[in-house]
């Protein structure tokens, strides 16, 4: 006997994803070669050949030779052929006045490549150079972006922090030597032809600059995330960045040698970097160079302690794209309406986990100098892109809250 089975196929209904947004359009950008990997500093020599350059001139910080970093740039270079020529008097928040003595020391020296070993004091001074050595002028006449009307050198950049994310940006930032306001002067040709990321270089710095230049690192990702320039390519950049940063900035912390999360670090830095080049930033950043200016505080501990506070003020333009950020680090908890809130206190856990200060008043800044602070960042370059409009009066709102 045959049995005949029959089934029913019933089909259940779907429901339709909604109706995608339409892309606006976008340029998005990326100049610069990427070496990625330990070890990856010896082949500085071999990149600076497959360039065809002979004589390089090579911008860093004093306090790195004990770690060796710029002797072993140097080496590789040498190995490879090239005369170098040191120019290590960059320091933190470097102004026109350190670029202008990097010229000097490099204007009859017949240079032809610019490699630079540092932070982003070192390589934001190392595209200064650049501009003024090939195009001449002062820093000031290239305050904006697409200024510089001649070629530009070829450069080399090996960040031995996770933080600024200069190495992936076409921007040098400058600090006026009389003001102390920093100036963005940017242009495609001054973007780094090659950037080398090697964590090995990265596990001597001591745990306050891994924390500081951590901290800044997750706040371009952040930032860069939500502004009004923000387009679908650099988002993927600024969450890719922010999946790196948070989880591993913690490991760091606590397993300063962890060569695996000092990796993830320096690339979530460069990727961040990427996203700020092509989405710019927000009024964290403008509110944070006036108090450097003013006080000397270390840009990260300014970032690190304004962040939490511009969330919650953007939070009713970009909550939802806040809750991006916590979903990807498994931090939600179901609501929209309080994404922002756990993204601002992931922050400020991080900045006690490191032993920072989390108010301004810790940091000495007085309140009668708020309004003042106020009109400068009003000022500053980025806070036009914030995505919640900012004028003076909300500023001022910004750091009353972060006293």
């Amino acid at each position: 006997m045959t049995m005949h089975s029959t089934s029913t196929i019933t089909s259940t209904p779907r429901l339709l994803p909604a109706t995608p947004m339409p892309l606006e359009p976008f340029d998005f950008h990326t100049p610069t070669r990427v070496v990625f990997g330990p070890g990856t500093l010896r082949r500085l020599g071999e990149l600076a050949r497959e360039l065809g350059d002979n004589r390089a001139l090579l911008v860093t910080d004093p306090g790195l030779e004990a770690a060796g970093h710029p002797q072993r740039a140097q080496q590789s270079l040498r190995d490879a052929g090239l005369e170098v020529f040191v120019f290590d008097d960059v320091e933190e928040n470097p102004t026109s006045r350190h670029v202008d003595r990097g010229v000097a020391f490099a204007r009859d020296l017949d240079i032809d490549l610019i490699v630079s070993v540092g932070g982003g004091s070192a390589m934001d001074c190392a595209k200064g150079i650049n501009f003024l050595l090939t195009n001449g002028g002062t820093m000031a006449d290239y305050k904006g972006f697409g200024k510089a009307k001649k070629p530009m050198l070829p450069s080399i950049g090996v960040p031995t922090t996770s933080g600024t994310g200069s190495e992936a940006q076409s921007y040098a930032l400058i600090a006026d030597e009389k003001t102390h306001l920093k100036m963005a002067c940017g242009d495609r040709k001054a973007a780094f032809t090659a950037a080398i990321l090697d964590p090995e270089v990265t596990v001597t710095q001591p745990t306050k600059v891994t924390a500081l230049t951590g901290i800044d690192a997750l706040s371009h990702a952040v930032e860069s995330y939500v502004t009004t320039r923000r387009n679908p390519v650099s988002q993927m950049f600024a969450r890719e960045a922010w999946k790196l940063l948070e989880v591993n900035l913690e490991k760091v912390l606590h397993h300063p040698g962890d060569l695996e999360a000092r990796g993830a670090m320096q690339m979530g830095a460069f990727l961040a970097g990427t996203a700020i080049e092509n989405s710019m930033l927000g009024v964290c950043h403008a509110c944070a160079n006036p108090l450097t200016a003013h006080y000397g505080i270390t840009h990260g501990l300014a970032i690190g302690i304004l962040l939490p506070h511009v969330i919650r003020f953007n939070a009713q333009t970009v909550g939802d794209l806040y809750c991006d950020l916590i979903e990807e680090s498994g931090l939600r908890n179901g609501h929209i309406d309080s994404a922002a809130e756990i993204l601002a206190e992931r922050l400020f856990h991080l900045m006690q986990l490191a032993e920072l200060p989390t108010s301004l008043a810790e940091c000495g800044v007085s309140r009668g100098i708020l309004p003042l602070l106020s009109e400068e960042a009003s000022q500053q370059w980025t806070a036009r892109f914030n995505p919640r409009p900012v004028g003076e009066r909300e500023i001022l709102e910004v750091y009353e809250a972060a006293m």
